[in-house]
């Protein structure tokens, strides 16, 4: 009798060591399928004309630069982001790719904290809001021509905000996919454009972290998509500037107002508590996303130019 429930003791205590597990790695496993399902789907919208904004981005560029021609390699290379081989759904293919690499991050729960930010980053209706940023810097440099998207008016933005005016591109600056913070020679931090989007240095003063840190006006990438729209790697870098110019401190500590119907998406981005954290809330999430990932987002995101505006 004594060995008989010595057995049953081994097998309950071997059954509650395997059911008390790491479940890390197969969550990160879910969702990099879940990724990679969802980049290539949003990039089969894109490439269909599917994305409301990516319309937009190319209506705008090809209307001001009749009217602007000397800012056509600008805006051919803004217009870039209403393609799959602009920055910004190359960082998504960029991340997917370091995902499967965990030396790429710093623990397991970093891994796995990407993993899922990045299945809400391939959200159509989440991208489209992020492309609400290229598409508000031309409607911006058209001087009124056109109007800004899922955004009110810079004039508004900037007294709601007490902003400063940094010229044009600013909604970008901040964002890794267009530049970087660099340290000058006087140890002050400022805005490095990315290769041809170094031209907006023509059209403006060079940005300074100081002063962009304390007075920035609304964009979505810094308000909304900062967590979901930037790898671990990323964001380390950022924090080494926030601590090197400490200051001043993080330009994103406060969250600015500006933002005009976004998707509930992008209104749930900055929720931590949608991150999951056990293994039958990740079952759940997982379950969800699969059936519903993408559902009516062709309505959501392919609305006509003369309502987006």
């Amino acid at each position: 009798m004594a060995a008989k429930l010595a057995r049953v003791f081994v097998i309950i205590s071997a059954l509650l060591i395997s059911g008390c597990g790491d479940d890390r790695p197969e969550k990160i496993s879910h969702y990099q399928q879940q990724s990679e399902q969802r980049i290539a789907r949003l990039g089969q919208m894109i490439d269909k004309g599917e994305i409301r904004n990516a319309m937009l981005l190319n209506q705008y560029s090809q209307v001001l630069a009749q009217s602007r021609p000397e800012l056509a390699p600008l805006l051919s290379q803004l217009q870039l982001d209403a393609t799959t081989q602009g920055p910004l759904f190359q960082q998504l293919v960029t991340r997917y790719q370091e995902l499967g690499d965990s030396a790429n991050f710093i623990d397991l729960d970093e891994q796995l904290a990407e993993a899922y930010e990045l299945t809400l980053a391939a959200d159509p209706n989440s991208y489209n809001d992020l492309l609400s940023d290229p598409v508000n810097v031309i409607a911006d440099m058209s001087n009124g021509a056109l109007a800004r998207v899922n955004s009110v008016s810079k004039a508004a933005s900037m007294a709601a905000n007490g902003a400063e005016d940094f010229g044009a591109g600013s909604q970008l600056v901040g964002n890794p996919a267009y530049g970087s913070w660099e340290s000058g020679s006087n140890g002050m931090s400022f805005w490095q454009w990315y290769g041809m989007y170094a031209m907006f240095s023509n059209l403006t003063n060079p940005v300074r972290y100081d002063r962009w840190s304390r007075n920035r006006d609304y964009s979505y990438y810094g308000d909304y998509g900062r967590k979901r729209y930037s790898s671990p790697k990323q964001v380390r870098t950022q924090q080494k500037t926030f601590s090197r110019d400490k200051n001043f401190g993080s330009p994103y500590a406060r969250t600015k107002t500006g933002s005009s119907g976004l998707s509930r998406s992008s209104q749930v981005a900055q929720q931590t508590k949608n991150r999951p954290s056990s293994a039958s809330k990740f079952r759940s999430n997982y379950a969800k996303g699969s059936s519903n990932g993408f559902r009516n987002s062709n309505k959501r995101t392919t609305r006509s130019t003369r309502r987006g505006k």
